[in-house]
């Protein structure tokens, strides 16, 4: 059996590795890694399990360290052909189907739950917000739903909940790339390649491999974005997720052809108002924090914004255990299928 290694983010850090067997994309043998953080002490029985976004991995050490303060175990999932998962041949973060990581994401769960003995919450950001909801949903149909797993929530950082852009990439262009994706899946689709929001981050002193995390971002190919717009389709006609969740967000967006400091303090990458159109979708309770002055990945943002969403968090946390114990006082939840939505600072 394979057993837990050190990890490149040094003490207190190991990783596992989690065979897949043959990729159902045609690129050979494949896995996924399993990262968890585990400093000395006593282990809590509860657990945190984060999924990365598009051209990502897991490399945010102050995410971990800062759940490891509120009593939670870290761990955090590399998925396959991504970051530590990546090998040669493999065409990075392709995938046809984004149902296909659920193989990873049920065994990571498996795996936690196991060493753990405990409920476990899920946090994702971008492209890993819709792979976990749609993931959810189909998990939430099975007997005992994702309560029943030992989900007892969502947090999703900037989730990448539909395609920014013109109106007309989302109608006319979905349609050129749902059939360009099932008869040329692996080609890419000619964009200009960017730095702005790599170099945003870069300036702002975070570090992390440019192997695995490029300034420009990798390729979109078709059969991948083909993949996403269908999971999009997914979630617009609605979900049900079964767990209460927590949607964390710029107040603004903006794009640019090259970094300016301006671009420090919005998504850089997605437009906040789709987060926002359909954060109602995920079914069951949802609340949405606008955070001002924040970067695409919240909890890489700027130290004002960071310790805004933080706050956030930690007070959703609290109420999310309150609703634990007395669901009757549980000040996170609305009725079924609201979503609550305030800007970050306003009376709770």
């Amino acid at each position: 059996m394979t057993t837990w290694q050190p990890d490149i983010l040094g003490d207190g850090y190991q990783q596992l590795v989690l065979p897949l067997g043959t990729d159902p994309d045609g690129e050979g043998e494949i896995s996924a890694t399993l990262v968890r953080y585990q400093p000395a002490g006593d282990a809590p029985r509860r657990a945190v399990l984060y999924v990365h976004g598009f051209t990502d991995y897991f490399f945010q050490q102050h995410l971990a360290e800062h759940f490891a303060a509120q009593g939670y175990r870290f761990f955090a999932l590399d998925l396959r052909k991504c970051g530590r998962s990546r090998a040669p041949g493999h065409t990075p973060h392709f995938v046809t189907d984004l149902s296909y990581y659920a193989a990873e994401l049920e065994e990571a769960l498996r795996i936690v739950r196991a060493e753990t003995g405990g409920d476990v919450l899920l946090v994702a950001h971008s492209t890993g917000g819709l792979v976990l909801p749609l993931w959810l949903d189909r998990l939430n149909k099975r007997p005992g739903g994702t309560a029943g797993a030992g989900i007892r929530g969502v947090v999703l950082n900037s989730p990448w909940f539909d395609l920014q852009g013109p109106s007309y990439l989302r109608n006319v262009g979905t349609l050129a790339i749902d059939l360009l994706g099932r008869i040329r899946p692996k080609d890419v689709i000619p964009l200009k390649k960017l730095d702005t929001y790599g170099m945003s981050l870069r300036t702002g002193g975070w570090n992390y491999n440019l192997d695995w995390k490029p300034l420009t971002g990798f390729p979109l190919t078709f059969g991948w974005l083909r993949a996403v717009r269908r999971g999009h389709a997914q979630l617009h006609r609605g979900l049900d997720i079964g767990v209460p969740s927590l949607i964390l967000r710029s107040t603004a967006s903006r794009s640019a052809p090259k970094y300016d400091p301006a671009i420090d303090t919005v998504d850089a990458v997605l437009d906040v108002r789709q987060i926002a159109r359909w954060a109602g979708c995920l079914g069951d309770r949802t609340t949405i924090v606008p955070i001002d002055g924040a970067r695409h990945d919240v909890f890489l943002s700027t130290p004002g914004p960071l310790a805004a969403a933080f706050r956030e968090l930690d007070r959703w946390l609290e109420g999310l255990d309150n609703h634990d114990s007395n669901d009757d006082t549980a000040d996170i939840r609305t009725a079924a299928g609201n979503v609550r939505t305030r800007t970050a600072g306003d009376p709770a």
